[in-house]
């Protein structure tokens, strides 16, 4: 999941569940924990929380790093991320 909102900057939950082929509440309580340890930071943006990593946290360089070079080695999430719409839709475009 760290490795995920690196590629990302930012991620809602649901985004990151059909992402990842989780639960949404599985993804929910991962986050929780994460945001309680300090590894990342969920903020409201209307009624959803956007989740990125904690810029506050101590050693926010070299998880950086360390998530890159995970990332690098894992082809299928970060193709996942690429196929991602990271924007709505115009409004009456057809689907």
């Amino acid at each position: 999941m760290l490795i995920a909102l690196r590629l990302m900057g930012s991620s809602f939950p649901r985004e990151l569940a059909r992402l990842l082929g989780a639960s949404p509440s599985v993804v929910l309580k991962a986050l929780a924990s994460l945001e309680r340890d300090g590894l990342v930071a969920g903020r409201l943006l209307g009624r959803s929380r956007l989740y990125t990593l904690d810029r506050r946290y101590f050693a926010k360089d070299d998880l950086e790093r360390y998530l890159s070079r995970l990332a690098d080695a894992d082809l299928a999430l970060r193709e996942g991320v690429g196929r991602l719409r990271r924007r709505p839709r115009r409004a009456g475009k057809p689907l």
